[in-house]
C-alpha cells in the first residue's frame, strides 16, 4: 500500500508492479524506489519478494551473473577476504552511486545491535551513507568519525559522512574533534593528551566495523581536493613510492605505509589500527584505480570489498 500524496502510474494494476518494474526494467537501486513510492526500503524489498512469488518476476541465474559470482569468489581467493560482492559495469548508471548503494546493502546486511562503525571520507562512502537504509530498527548503535576533520572539499568530508551514516540507521553520531592536520607533531603530541581526545580514539579503538574507500593519486584524485595535504607533499609521497590512500595515509604498490613528516602531523586512524579492526568494508571501483585497489588489498586491510565487474577483471587480471 502506497503513503497518502502518491499516485499509482496507470499502466500499473498494484504497488508490487510498479516496484518490480523500476527495479527490474528500470534498473533502480531500492533505496531509489522508495523514495519514489514514499516508502521504507524494507517494504520495496518485501514488494520485490511478493512480485517473484506472485510470478511477475522470473528469476533466471544468466551466465553474465555467473560469471560475477565467480569474480567475487576469484577476489575472495586471490586476497584472503571474507567476501566480495561484484556489481555489473555499465555506463549508463554513475559508478560511485551504484557502488554506494551496493555497499550500503553490505553494510547494513552485517550490522547488529551494539556495533561501533567506523568512518572514513570520501565520494564513494558518502553514496554509502546516503543510500543505506536498515531493514529493521536497531539499538545502541554508534557511529564514529575516524579520521580528523578537513578545511577542503566539504562535500566528501569525514564528518558530514560520519552525520549522514548516523542519521539514516539512527544511530548515535561521534564526530572526532579535531582537525585532520595539525602545524606539529609535538602539537599533535599534545592535542592527543587531552581528555576528551582520548575519549574519542578509545571509542575509535573500540570499533567492531569500519567503512572506507580508496584513494588514487592522480591529479583528479579526491585526495588532492580534500586539503588534507598540499600538493606538494602528495607529489613528495608519489614520488617515494605512494599509489594509493587510505583514511589519509599513504600506502606503496604492496601496501606497506609510506611514512612521512605529514604522517606525524596527522590526526585520525592509523594502519596499524585500521587492521585490527574485525569488520573492514572497502568499496572502491573505476579504471583509474586498479593500483591504488590492489594495493589496499594486498596490504590486508579490508575484509569485506565491494567492486564492479570490470575493476574486479582487472584486479585478477583476466
Amino acid at each position: 500500500m502506497l503513503d497518502a500524496g502518491v499516485t499509482l502510474p496507470t499502466e500499473f494494476d498494484d504497488a508490487v508492479n510498479w516496484a518490480a518494474w523500476l527495479y527490474y526494467a528500470d534498473e533502480m537501486t531500492q533505496s531509489e524506489i522508495a523514495k519514489t513510492l514514499n516508502v521504507s526500503r524494507a517494504t520495496v524489498v518485501n514488494y520485490l519478494q511478493e512480485a517473484r512469488s506472485r510470478g511477475i518476476v522470473s528469476i533466471r541465474i544468466s551466465t553474465y551473473a555467473s560469471g560475477r559470482t565467480k569474480i567475487a569468489r576469484a577476489l575472495k581467493e586471490k586476497f584472503g577476504l571474507e567476501g566480495a560482492l561484484v556489481i555489473p559495469s555499465t555506463g549508463k548508471r554513475d559508478l560511485v552511486r551504484r557502488l554506494g548503494d551496493a555497499g550500503a546493502r553490505v553494510l547494513a546486511d552485517q550490522v547488529t545491535t551494539g556495533d561501533v562503525i567506523g568512518v572514513a571520507w570520501g565520494r564513494t562512502v558518502l553514496s554509502v551513507a546516503d543510500q543505506i537504509s536498515l531493514p529493521e530498527p536497531l539499538s545502541n548503535l554508534t557511529v564514529v568519525q575516524v579520521s580528523g576533520s578537513s578545511t577542503g572539499e566539504p562535500d566528501f568530508s569525514p564528518e558530514l559522512c560520519t552525520s549522514l551514516l548516523s542519521s539514516r540507521i539512527g544511530a548515535r553520531c561521534v564526530n572526532l574533534l579535531a582537525p585532520a592536520i595539525l602545524s606539529t607533531k609535538e602539537l599533535r603530541a599534545m592535542l592527543l593528551d587531552e581528555p576528551v581526545l582520548k575519549k574519542q580514539f578509545d571509542l575509535i579503538h573500540s570499533t567492531n566495523r569500519i567503512l572506507f574507500g580508496v584513494g588514487d593519486v592522480g591529479p583528479k584524485s579526491t585526495v588532492r581536493a580534500s586539503g588534507i595535504a598540499s600538493q606538494r607533499e602528495i607529489d613528495t609521497y608519489v614520488e617515494h613510492g605512494a599509489v594509493a590512500v587510505i583514511i589519509g595515509r599513504f600506502i606503496d604498490a604492496h601496501g606497506r605505509a609510506v611514512g612521512g613528516e605529514h604522517d606525524e602531523r596527522m590526526v585520525g586512524i592509523a594502519l596499524e589500527e585500521l587492521i585490527q579492526t574485525p569488520n573492514r568494508i572497502c568499496v572502491a571501483g573505476g579504471a583509474g584505480k586498479i593500483e591504488a585497489i590492489t594495493a589496499t588489498l594486498e596490504g590486508g586491510y579490508a575484509t569485506h570489498f565491494v567492486t564492479d565487474m570490470a575493476t574486479g577483471e582487472a584486479l585478477l587480471g583476466v
